[in-house]
């Protein structure tokens, strides 16, 4: 079953958010397997993250990588949630 993640983490801003990702492809962990979508933008001028992907398995082991490098670069995860899909229709 495919899920949605959004995400509102704390203290996030472009530059760290740009070496977190940094860092994930130097480990060869970005792209993560499983992950069909990675959008990141603002709201009412916060960071924000959504994320597809193709089952709560793989969301779980790319999270072991990502923790302790959200941790290292000082982003806190902040609130998650997930959301089951029932349907993903791509143009």
């Amino acid at each position: 079953m495919s899920v949605l993640i959004r995400i509102a983490p704390n203290a996030g801003t472009t530059e760290n958010y740009d070496e977190v990702l940094k860092r994930l492809e130097e480990a060869g962990k970005w792209p993560p397997e499983g992950m069909d979508y990675h959008v990141c933008f603002f709201a009412d001028g916060k960071l924000r993250i959504s994320e597809i992907w193709d089952s709560e398995e793989e969301l779980k082991a790319f999270s072991e990588h990502l923790m302790p490098v959200l941790a290292e670069v000082g982003i806190e995860s902040g609130d998650m949630e997930r959301l089951e899909i029932h349907n993903i229709v791509k143009r």
